[in-house]
């Protein structure tokens, strides 16, 4: 199984290339984690999406340290991978969003794949539930890891969450792209839309961004990506979202998801006041035994 990483954001919010923020204590970034809880559940290949830019910083420290322990490949983000007849609107200078990061690894990925983010740790549950699921149903590994959103919040500000709606039987049925949602001073939790903030269940499963795909999901997602550019909208900011594209792709080839609910509580670093948390949780993580001090000796 290859595990696809997207790492082509510079972390706006954050204020930096957040994805090589050392939050080990042997230097090792959250994408270390994710990586070794892959490798633990199975996964034989890792595919970084990344800008061309940091190809050398990426391949010197992550690369050169797991390269002995897992197939490691590269593939670039760039504005101007568009189908043809397309050009890049003069002025954009923002990445097409996470579905098109997605596609820019379509030629170097075969069979089933679990597309995750690089600055969001998701717990080895996640990877294990996942891999469970591809292994046991290699005709439809279509499946998502849905969190719970009590326990994908920030204290430092909003954060974008897939809203999904989920079906008796485990399947999805349809995921609403949120970009902002905070828990309120009222100590409620609301996300906000058309000017104004509507509350939502903190027990409502979300998506992370930790997708397991058939690689049929290509060929769709190039399409839906030419209908995304053809539907108007600001072409200075609009985005192609990952949920969004795999919603498209699950409609139009008849195939379903299986949200694989978690308990596991996310730990990222979507503003750098969100950094100490994770460092600590790693801190207690080894001290519980569930990682060793030095991550890959």
């Amino acid at each position: 199984m290859t595990l696809l990483v997207m790492a082509a954001g510079m972390g706006s919010r954050y204020g930096g290339l957040k994805q090589l923020d050392p939050i080990g204590p042997n230097g090792e970034f959250i994408l270390d984690y994710t990586v070794y809880d892959a490798i633990a559940a199975g996964f034989d290949k890792v595919v970084f999406v990344i800008k061309e830019e940091n190809f050398d910083i990426f391949k010197q420290t992550v690369g050169n340290r797991i390269g002995e322990k897992i197939n490691v490949a590269y593939c670039f983000q760039a504005l101007d991978d568009l189908p043809e007849g397309y050009s890049v609107p003069e002025g954009r200078t923002k990445q097409w969003g996470t579905a098109h990061a997605v596609l820019a690894a379509r030629n170097e990925i075969k069979g089933p794949f679990v597309a995750v983010n690089s600055d969001d740790f998701y717990g080895r549950e996640s990877f294990e539930i996942i891999a469970e699921h591809i292994k046991s149903n290699p005709d439809s590994p279509c499946c998502m890891a849905g969190f719970v959103l009590k326990n994908t919040l920030t204290e430092n500000g909003t954060v974008s969450r897939g809203e999904c709606a989920v079906s008796a039987d485990g399947s999805l049925t349809d995921i609403t792209e949120r970009t902002k949602i905070k828990r309120l001073e009222n100590g409620n939790t609301a996300y906000f839309e058309n000017d104004e903030w509507h509350e939502i269940s903190e027990d409502t499963i979300v998506s992370m961004n930790c997708w397991g795909l058939s690689d049929e999901f290509f060929g769709y997602a190039q399409k839906s990506f030419i209908e995304f550019l053809g539907n108007g909208g600001d072409e200075m900011k609009k985005e192609f979202y990952l949920p969004d594209a795999v919603k498209k792709f699950l409609a139009a080839s008849g195939q379903s998801a299986k949200v694989l609910t978690t308990e596991a509580k996310w730990y990222g670093v979507t503003y750098k006041e969100d950094r100490q948390t994770v460092v600590d949780h790693i801190k207690n993580s080894i001290e519980s035994g569930v990682y060793p001090e030095n991550l890959w000796k």
